[in-house]
Order: C-alpha cells, then structure tokens, then sequence
C-alpha cells in the first residue's frame, strides 16, 4: 500500500526519502548480471518479485554489508530476519559469546563486520571481558540501537568525550523562573568519568544533533525522556537506556516488544509442518534418500549461483515466518 506521504512532498523528495533510486541501481545491477536466466521468466515478472521481496524485507538476505546498511528499511528488514531466523536461541534460552552472536550474522551477512558486533556487546556488558555470555534478547536489543542509528551514536560518542574532556563551554546560563539571575552549571571538566556527564546538558547537545543530522535518529521527545530520568549517566549507560526504551523500539518496528520477542505462532506451525514433511519423507523413501539428496543439494547449488533468483526462493522463506504475506506469495506464483 502507498504511503499517504507520497501526496504531501515533491516527487523527487519523495523518492529520495525513501531511497528508490537505490532499490532501482540494485535491481538493474542483478539483471544486467543475470539476464540469461531472468529472459526465461520475463523482466517484468523479475522487477515484482524484486520489489516484493523488498516490501516483505526478504532482499536483504545473503546479500553484502554495504547494501543491508544502505537505507533505514535494510536495517530494519536485516534486524527482524536476525530475529526470525534466530528466535530458537532464546526460546531455548542459550547465552552466547559476541563471537558467536557475529558467527549467526554472518550467516546472514558473510562480510558483517566484527566491530559492530563487538559494539553492542559492548552495551550489553558495559565494557566488561568480550568473552562473557549475552542471552539472546539483551544482545538483540542492544544491536538493534548499534545496528540502526551506528551514524547517530558515532557522533554521540564525540559528543559525550567533549563534554567529559571540557571542550563544550565551561559554563553554562540558565536562567531562573523568578528572579531573572543566572546560575551556573559544573564545568564537565571537573566531572569524574566515572559519573558520566550531566543530563539535561548531554541533552541540550543532542537535541541539536538530531535536528542537524542526516542520518537516523531516535526521537527527540524520547532522548528526552529518557534523559530526563536522570541527572547524571555515562555513555553506555546512555546506549543501555536506549536499548530497552518501548518507545525506540516501537519507532523502529523491528522488533516486538520484549515480552513477546520469543513469540511467533506462524512460524512455529510452519516449522512444525515442515519437520512432518521431512519426517515423512524420510519414511517413505529410505533406499532413495542418498541420491534425493545429492539431487536437492545440486539443484540448491544452482539456483545459488544467481544472485537474482534467491529473491524468489527468500520470498518463500518470508510466507513461512508470516502468514499475512501467504495469499499474496501464493497468488504470484
């Protein structure tokens, strides 16, 4: 369905907001390189099933860093399949090391860089020993802030270093509500880095940030609030705050909310449905399961070798973690 924001901007805004142009390069890109095998099924057939698997957030699988971190929607699209693909981990309730947390994403990524992965460990552990455990929804959490808004907290981070260092001015005026005086604010270079920064402070830099960015950022109003909670807070701490902020994460929608992150009752009857297939399968067909195999596995092996086509096969993958796209899937097929 078209956003009713495409009515109130300019065409090329428009576009630009929400980065066609990028979809278009990449969509073209993938034909010119496959255009033996997308002649069989048409170009026209080819563009709907891209820009399908773009709207069901399924084109973001297998594919390089440099396109899922391209626009806001291949982030969010990158952070829910992270979830749906890995929700078992949680429902089991392992704990993993970061190592292990960036072995998953690239199994979604291949070239995911290691940094990020160690950066929202980081939130998670407030800079403790990298090799401890992280349950499944902590490590989401805090990737999801690190992952999505990785421009805003970089210039976070340089922020919150000024202020700890004294860079910013050493006083700052605020005026009173009765009298008309001015008091003055501690100069952040006579804070200790263990107590962080003051927070209305912090906020006052932040809010200018937000206004001037071009990249993601948390809502203002909600870096306020969480802020206004307390008077003072260190940079993780800060990161901490976001990541378990409702509000952030309901913004994203990415993710559900914490208590249902384990939940996902279409997938679990998909995948109960498929364990019975195989299950029956593997009855019917004992003498002939080796060369089913080597078979399946060969036909796997080709259609792999086209970057275009998995984005048919990913949309498959989609219906079976959510029902709402089944009819639409099924009716292009």
């Amino acid at each position: 369905m078209l956003s009713p924001d495409r009515l109130s901007l300019p065409g090329p805004e428009y576009l630009a907001q929400r980065h066609v142009l990028t979809y278009m390069e990449d969509a073209v890109s993938q034909l010119l390189e496959n255009r033996e095998d997308i002649s069989q099924y048409g170009i026209a057939r080819f563009f709907t099933e891209y820009f399908n698997s773009v709207h069901q957030g399924t084109h973001v699988l297998f594919r390089e860093f440099s396109f899922i971190q391209a626009t806001p929607h291949n982030r969010a699209s990158f952070l829910q399949t992270f979830w749906k693909c890995f929700r078992t981990v949680g429902k089991n309730g392992d704990l993993l090391t970061a190592k292990e947390y960036h072995c998953l994403l690239q199994l979604l990524c291949p070239d995911f860089p290691m940094e990020l992965t160690q950066k929202a460990a980081r939130i998670v552990l407030m800079d403790d020993a990298m090799d401890c455990l992280m349950s499944f929804s902590d490590f989401l959490f805090a990737f999801q802030i690190q992952f999505y808004y990785s421009e805003f907290l970089e210039s976070v981070a340089a922020i919150y270093q000024d202020l700890l260092t004294g860079k910013n001015p050493n006083t700052v005026i605020v005026p009173t509500s009765s009298s008309g005086q001015h008091r003055f604010r501690q100069a952040p270079s006579e804070c200790s880095p263990l107590d962080g920064v003051e927070a209305s402070l912090f906020y006052q830099c932040l809010e200018s940030l937000c206004d001037r960015s071009k990249y993601s950022c948390p809502p203002s109003a909600l870096v306020k609030e969480v802020l206004s909670s307390v008077q003072r807070l260190t940079f993780y701490g800060f990161l901490m705050a976001l990541a378990k902020h409702h509000g952030i994460n309901r913004t994203l929608g990415a993710l559900p909310d914490k208590g249902d992150l384990l939940l996902d009752p279409p997938m679990d009857q998909e995948l109960e449905k498929l364990l019975s297939q195989v299950s029956g399968l593997s009855i019917s067909t004992p003498s002939s399961s080796s060369g089913d195999i080597t078979n399946l596995s060969a036909r796997n092996s080709s259609r792999m070798t086209s970057p275009w086509k998995p984005l048919h096969h990913r949309q498959k993958v989609d219906i079976e973690g959510d029902g709402s796209t089944d009819e639409t899937d099924s009716s292009e097929n």
